[in-house]
């Protein structure tokens, strides 16, 4: 990890809310653990809490591209994660993402919070991985 990345983690987790993206993941995964049917959000929303927290240097690439398998029904598993949990911390990234574009010091913490907006819609089949070790964005 470059020294950029590990600059860019420490101002995230201090003032780019990564701390507060962190537990709120956490307590989604915490949700979804509670029942059987949840348990498959549950691992992709601690992986997802363990990469909001420290999202400089990393990446999320679908797992297909890291050489693993998808899970048969993540559609279904998908649209049921979009409205039970889903858009609540999709939400969240969004409102947080527009407060750090306010500041031009703040854009790259807008930048990620988007992202992590974006997957908020789709956490099912995603593995985080390093970028140097991440595949290029097209063929993720």
């Amino acid at each position: 990890m470059s020294i950029w990345a590990v600059l860019g983690n420490v101002l995230w987790i201090v003032w780019g809310s990564g701390l507060v993206c962190f537990v709120f993941w956490c307590l989604a995964g915490t949700l979804a653990a509670l029942t059987v049917v949840g348990l498959p959000f549950a691992v992709a929303a601690f992986r997802i809490a363990g990469f909001s927290v420290l999202p400089f240097g990393r990446r999320l690439v679908v797992v297909e591209a890291t050489g693993g398998q998808r899970i048969a029904g993540t559609a279904i598993a998908s649209f049921l994660w979009i409205v039970l949990a889903g858009w609540w911390l999709a939400l969240l990234h969004l409102l947080w993402g527009v407060f750090h574009f306010l500041t031009l010091v703040g854009i790259p913490f807008g930048l990620a919070h988007f992202k992590l907006a974006s997957i908020c819609l789709s956490p099912l089949g995603k593995r985080n991985v390093a970028v140097g070790i991440a595949p290029a964005p097209d063929q993720a």
